[in-house]
């Protein structure tokens, strides 16, 4: 895989999952992907195409961004989470705080971004 496609990859996460929140929550979801590559030593492709794992790609939407100007906030959101120090301390898994999924009992609770609560 080459930096350019796991760059668009990081950015399709973002524009899916949080395209509508702050550029903190945009960040956030970026660490979390960007966690989740590092711990399971896979490509950013491979870990958002997981199944089950990001809520947009098992939803039969297309993959190609229909807000271009969300779309290039989110680019920047990657672009400045690159350069900074994970503020999320480690998060690997994120849902949005109007739900409770099953999941979560089995993990630290960490902080909430936006409207999305972030875990270990």
């Amino acid at each position: 895989m080459t930096l350019l496609e796991g760059l668009l990859w990081l950015t399709l996460n973002v524009y899916h999952e949080a395209r509508s929140e702050p550029q903190i929550g945009q960040m956030a979801v970026a660490f979390v992907t960007l966690n989740r590559a590092n711990e399971k030593h896979r490509p950013i492709k491979e870990i958002v195409q997981e199944p089950y794992q990001f809520s947009w790609t098992f939803q039969k939407q297309s993959y190609l961004p229909d807000d271009p100007k969300a779309f290039l906030n989110c680019m920047k959101s990657v672009y400045i989470a690159l350069q900074t120090k994970d503020f999320t301390e480690g998060a690997t898994h994120y849902h949005l705080d109007s739900v409770n999924p099953h999941w979560s009992s089995e993990y630290t609770y960490l902080e909430q971004y936006g409207s999305h609560k972030f875990y270990k």
